[in-house]
C-alpha cells in the first residue's frame, strides 16, 4: 500500500492541483444532482451510440463502437486492437457496461422497454460458441445415460444460449429452475 500521507502530494503527481479548472468540485449538500442530457431527441440508438463511443474514448480511444438495431434489442459492437482485454474477467467488465449503457437509456432517454445488448471484441459470440459445444457434449451425455445433469447457476444469457441450442433436440429438453442468482439449467431426457 502506498504510504501516502499528503492529498496535495497524491494528486499533483496525478496531474491534478487544486486550481485546475478541469476539476469540478462536488456540488453543495444541498443541491440536486441531474446527469447531462445526450441530446438524442429521443432516438435509442443513437442515444447509446453517443454514450458508448463517450466511454471508449475515455478508456482507450483506439476503440470503435457500432451500433444497430435488431427486433428485439440494440446490439453494440466494441472493436478495435485491444478490445478484447475490455471484456474482463469472465466478461465481468462488459457485463458492468451493459448495465450501464441499459440504464443510460432507461434513466436520461425513458426507454426502459428496449433490450441491449453489448460485445466487446467478440467476447460474446466466443462465449456462445463455447456454451453451444458445452450443450451438444452434455446432450449426448443425458440422452445415452436417461440420467438428467444440472449445471451450475448461471445468468440468464447464458442459460438462454444453451435454451436455444437444444430447443430443436430429438432427445433432451432443458430448463431453468432455482431463483435469483441460483437460478440453474438442467438438461433432461425429452421421452421418459
Amino acid at each position: 500500500m502506498d504510504n501516502r500521507t499528503n492529498l496535495d502530494d497524491y494528486l499533483a503527481e496525478l496531474g491534478i492541483s487544486e486550481a485546475d479548472e478541469s476539476v469540478t468540485p462536488p456540488p453543495a449538500p444541498d443541491t440536486p444532482v441531474s446527469a447531462p442530457a445526450l441530446d438524442t431527441a429521443g432516438d435509442p440508438r443513437t442515444a447509446l451510440e453517443r454514450f458508448l463511443r463517450g466511454l471508449m474514448a475515455r478508456i482507450d480511444p483506439e476503440l470503435n463502437v457500432t451500433v444497430r438495431e435488431t427486433e428485439d434489442a440494440l446490439e453494440a459492437e466494441i472493436s478495435g486492437e485491444n478490445a478484447g482485454r475490455l471484456a474482463g474477467r469472465d466478461g465481468r467488465t462488459l457485463g458492468a457496461i451493459e448495465v450501464i449503457a441499459y440504464t443510460v437509456l432507461s434513466k436520461h432517454e425513458g426507454r426502459g422497454d428496449i433490450r441491449v445488448r453489448v460485445d466487446i471484441g467478440g467476447f460474446r459470440k466466443r462465449q456462445a460458441d463455447t456454451l453451444t459445444k458445452l450443450a451438444e457434449r452434455l446432450a449426448i451425455g443425458v440422452a445415452k445415460s436417461g440420467e438428467p445433469h444440472e449445471l451450475q447457476p448461471m445468468p440468464a444469457a447464458e442459460r438462454r444460449v444453451i435454451h436455444i441450442a437444444l430447443k430443436e433436440h430429438p432427445d433432451v429438453m432443458s430448463e431453468s429452475v432455482g431463483e435469483g442468482a441460483a437460478r440453474r439449467l438442467v438438461i433432461k431426457p425429452r421421452h421418459g
